[in-house]
């Protein structure tokens, strides 16, 4: 029976992919930095371990905790909604310090145990805005692009010892937290100096006001898929907003 560590499962994709692959027969590590009951059901395959990527102690007790697993999939992130201007140098490096370093430092804990073994899956969850041109999305997508970029070059250093790196590519879904946590429960008005405010309040109304949007499911699935390709693909969008965006460029 194979295993998956799924950080960020306390909600969201990384919540809806936790349940995914535990209604597919894996057992499932997922890690929250705030341990909950009550947010997944309760399973001899399923285990809620603490971790916050922006601290190396936990992600070393993590992954002591977890014994050898087969699938990392890097979910945990955080959103970040304003112009540039309006955002300060200390939310940049908050961003940065989840959705990029974050990342690269679980993928450090794991990588040893899959090369020794000649196996293994990294999943990074990244996002559509590296798909096509977003507004307000400036910090936000450079950190994800960042991953992207690290991922398609850290797959050809693990290919030689049969472990793949891929990347799925969330599109826009509305029944997650994103925007109240990007926001932190500010309003954009109070985010956006007042020169940007009437371009930031048309961009919104574009981007809510769009045909196609993702479900959790859509992420769950495409993970799913992403972990048990064998075509060498290296980027799988998720959702019909993210395909379309993928297939437009």
């Amino acid at each position: 029976m194979k295993t998956v560590l799924i950080t960020g499962a306390s909600s969201g994709y990384g919540r809806e992919t936790a349940l995914y692959f535990h209604s597919q027969g894996w057992n499932v590590i997922a890690t929250m930095r705030t341990p909950r009951a009550g947010v997944l059901p309760e399973s001899d395959r399923l285990r809620v371990v603490e971790l916050d990527v922006t601290e190396p102690r936990t992600i070393t007790a993590a992954f002591e905790a977890a014994g050898p697993i087969d699938v990392l999939v890097n979910n945990a992130g955080v959103p970040s909604i304003s112009v540039f201007e309006g955002t300060s140098m200390a939310r940049v490096r908050e961003v940065f310090e989840t959705n990029t370093f974050g990342v690269m430092a679980t993928m450090q804990a794991v990588l040893p145990q899959f090369r020794e073994r000649g196996s293994g899956v990294v999943v990074n969850v990244t996002s559509s805005v590296v798909l096509g041109h977003m507004p307000l999305s400036a910090v936000y997508k450079a950190s994800k692009m960042a991953i992207e970029g690290f991922t398609a070059s850290l797959a050809l250093e693990l290919a030689p010892f049969g472990v793949q790196a891929k990347t799925v590519q969330p599109g826009a879904c509305l029944t997650t937290n994103f925007a109240a946590n990007a926001t932190k429960g500010a309003s954009l008005d109070e985010l956006v100096p007042a020169p940007y405010a009437p371009w930031a309040k048309k961009a919104m109304g574009d981007f809510t006001g769009q045909d196609l949007f993702t479900k959790e499911s859509d992420v769950a699935e495409t993970v799913w898929r992403a972990v048990h390709d064998t075509t060498g693909q290296l980027r799988f969008p998720a959702g019909p907003d993210a395909v379309s965006l993928s297939q437009a460029k």
